[in-house]
């Protein structure tokens, strides 16, 4: 195994579309290898704020040597046209060497590490789950700062922002740290919009995928590009303002991969943690989405050996299903099916073909 540095610069990132077949990788991998990578948030340095991260988060009392010079230097030199593009700003696309199409490359985050202790929550423009309600007053933009301080109740780190502009008085709420954007590159020569997520992965934003998750994507392009962005330090399942608590962090994650031959589940989208499996659903169609959850969940249980009537019965009467979020064009829904309750199967193959769960 060796650990790759991959930072941030006009040079390894892409602003608003993503990696496609033909693109330049920034690195080249061995499966197995670890990269950590740092990444940064598009939160503060979009046109809307006036694409100047240092006036914009010092206008906001934060300290002008605590803002990142690579958020700096990508708003002052990154091609970005937002009747184009979408917001995020992806790093990559790393080469994995002898990926081919119809393998699966699993990513696994080993560390999240927070790269500021301030952050963003945006509404805008009419979107999020509630258009044409919010933002109010006229407002095209509404940006609250969250900050990162020590809960008085626990002492533990926890995410904080006021509760009216100019109060004193806070809501206080768990840090859940995840990367937003994980995807791999799609065939063609079309880039596609960093927004929508789909089989590529991408802009999935299911907040239990933090560290010590893996997410499992199906390998669609020679040297797979994997790609990461939208850092987040918080996120409730919805996501309905439009954005999370949007912050950079340095992400150390695994990219392994599974051969076509030991693929057991073909064509779906998962990911789980130490305690669940994660299927994950997407459709335009919020009804769409959920179905597609579910069905990934039966394949995933199928597989390990269970009757599918049997699976979808358990699943209803044990596994919890939640909006991964309601805003990305393409809405998104996750399950969680806990490991615990699956220990008469664990002797049947894992539904990745990986040997080591």
């Amino acid at each position: 195994m060796t650990v790759h540095l991959l930072p941030s610069t006009p040079s390894t990132v892409r602003w608003g579309d993503l990696p496609c077949a033909g693109d330049r990788s920034v690195l080249t991998v061995d499966p197995g290898d670890v990269v950590v990578v740092d990444t940064v948030s598009h939160e503060g340095i979009l046109e809307d704020q006036g694409r100047d991260p240092l006036a914009f988060f010092t206008a906001r009392g934060i300290a002008a040597d605590a803002v990142l010079a690579d958020a700096v230097e990508v708003a002052r030199s990154v091609e970005h046209d937002p009747a184009r593009h979408g917001p995020h700003v992806v790093t990559g696309p790393v080469h994995v060497r002898g990926a081919r199409p119809g393998d699966v490359l699993s990513v696994t985050v080993e560390e999240l590490v927070l790269r500021a202790d301030y952050g963003v929550v945006s509404n805008r423009h009419g979107r999020g789950a509630l258009p044409g309600e919010f933002p109010r007053d006229g407002q095209d933009v509404v940006s609250v700062l969250a900050r990162v301080e020590t809960d008085p109740r626990t002492g533990k780190p926890c995410g904080a922002m006021p509760v009216a502009p100019r109060s004193a008085a806070k809501v206080r709420f768990p840090l859940r740290p995840f990367l937003g954007l994980v995807g791999v590159g799609t065939p063609g020569p079309e880039h596609l919009h960093s927004v929508p997520p789909g089989m590529h992965g991408g802009n999935l934003d299911v907040s239990v995928l933090g560290v010590g998750s893996t997410l499992h994507l199906p390998v669609q392009v020679e040297g797979a590009l994997f790609h990461t962005g939208d850092p987040h330090y918080a996120q409730g399942d919805g996501e309905v303002a439009l954005t999370a608590f949007e912050a950079p962090l340095r992400a150390r994650v695994r990219l392994d991969l599974v051969p076509e031959a030991a693929v057991r589940v073909r064509d779906v989208l998962w990911g789980e943690t130490a305690e669940f499996l994660v299927p994950i659903g997407l459709d335009v169609d919020l009804d769409e989405a959920a179905r597609r959850a579910v069905r990934t969940a039966v394949a995933l249980l199928v597989d390990l050996g269970m009757d599918p009537a049997h699976a979808l019965a358990y699943l209803s009467a044990a596994g919890d299903f939640a909006l991964s979020q309601v805003v990305d064009r393409v809405s998104g829904v996750h399950g969680l099916i806990r490991k615990a309750d699956l220990t008469d199967l664990t002797d049947h193959p894992p539904a990745s073909g990986r040997g080591d769960r």
